[in-house]
């Protein structure tokens, strides 16, 4: 594995950066808006900045352990949203997830976004297999996963914490050309 850059390269639209607790109150807002959390599977309708808050604080210590690399899109001067990469120890792939305030939804920010992300585990996290996922009722994010070179996986039931039930889910996979 080589030395990780501590983000993503920007993009044609998107500068990536480590989330920072002044970020606390635009994610807050962001993901109370049901349009957002009814998509998320852990994250709670009721989220608050404290929430918000307590997550930040785990970023670091996570990025050290290779399990979490996280990072706020902004656009222009916009935050746009968040995009990250999880797994429960360095033995897994890495699972996407990411989300975008709805005015930045519909412009092709979450794939160029995606591009980059991926682009920067091949490099410095030596990730070959990566997965991700998405509620049925939320096709532009299977769009988004397709677009990245993901492909279908399975479908089951999940609980969503933004809904606060189980729902439908397909769930994906990106397996990196042989190099």
């Amino acid at each position: 594995m080589t030395e990780a850059a501590p983000c993503p390269d920007a993009t044609v639209r998107l500068r990536f950066r480590r989330v920072v607790p002044s970020d606390s109150a635009a994610i807050t807002d962001a993901v109370r808006d049901p349009r957002v959390y009814r998509m998320l599977a852990r994250v709670p309708p009721d989220q608050n900045r404290v929430q918000t808050l307590a997550w930040i604080a785990t970023h670091d210590a996570a990025r050290r352990a290779d399990t979490d690399h996280v990072f706020a899109l902004i656009h222009g001067e916009m935050f746009a949203g968040v995009m990250g990469a999880h797994r429960t120890s360095v033995s897994d792939p890495f699972e996407i997830g990411y989300w975008l305030v709805p005015d930045a939804w519909g412009k092709g920010l979450c794939t160029e976004a995606g591009f980059a992300l991926i682009a920067w585990l091949e490099q410095t996290r030596a990730a070959r297999a990566l997965v991700s996922g998405y509620f049925v009722d939320n096709p532009a994010s299977g769009r988004v996963l397709r677009k990245l070179g993901f492909l279908p996986a399975g479908r089951w039931p999940m609980f969503s914490a933004g809904r606060g039930e189980v729902a439908d889910h397909f769930q994906m996979a990106r397996i990196a050309a042989k190099r």
